[in-house]
């Protein structure tokens, strides 16, 4: 080694070096991480599954459409008709698809927006049988990423009574399930209170 030239001992040096940090960054290191994540955060880590007897029935970090039926399967453009029987999401700029994750990018005052959230407003009203102004704005609106899976309580507690009526259950009996799926703020001062609809939904069908 000592004879070689002064270029090809440096080469082989730096050689050296990016094998060594190869090793440790790119294999001890993602191990050693993947190793203390399992260990102590293997639930979230995997992805937060939701189960149902031993069945992954959804995660609590993406949220999914409760819809009914396509009339006609085949129709690409059929729009989607919410379930009654479900408590509804938010909406989906990109209907929940991962590989469609983002928001529309339109500001608060584009007509484009403005018109839309005032005919979400409508519809939803309709559906769940109440005023206008009584629908949140989290109803109306997307997350930034389009998979976010909760709901602020207050959009939780105006269908409660639409899916009673649909289930035949009484409101109480909702509304119960709905505080039973209630998660506070975060350190009991950050953020509101919220309602992730997949596992709330999943509580609802295990009562009828």
């Amino acid at each position: 080694m000592t004879g070689l030239p002064t270029a090809v001992r440096t080469h082989l040096a730096a050689l050296r070096m990016l094998l060594l940090l190869t090793v440790i960054t790119g294999i001890v290191y993602p191990l050693a991480v993947t190793g203390v994540a399992q260990a102590f955060l293997g639930h979230t880590a995997n992805g937060s599954l939701i189960r149902d007897d031993g069945r992954v029935v959804g995660s609590g970090r993406i949220g999914q459409s409760f819809d009914l039926p396509k009339r006609n399967p085949g129709d690409p453009d059929e729009a989607p008709r919410p379930d009654p029987k479900w408590f509804q999401p938010r909406y989906s700029a990109g209907a929940y698809d991962p590989l469609r994750s983002g928001a529309s990018n339109l500001g608060p005052n584009n007509p484009s927006l403005t018109g839309t959230i005032k005919e979400r407003k409508a519809a939803i009203a309709a559906f769940d049988g109440v005023r206008p102004e009584d629908v949140p704005a989290d109803a109306v609106t997307a997350s930034g990423s389009g998979l976010d899976p909760d709901i602020s309580t207050a959009y939780a507690h105006e269908q409660v009574y639409r899916v009673a009526r649909a289930r035949g259950l009484t409101p109480a009996a909702v509304r119960d399930l709905v505080a039973a799926n209630t998660h506070g703020r975060v350190l009991g001062f950050l953020g509101e209170p919220y309602v992730n609809v997949v596992q709330l939904n999943l509580a609802l069908s295990r009562t009828a």
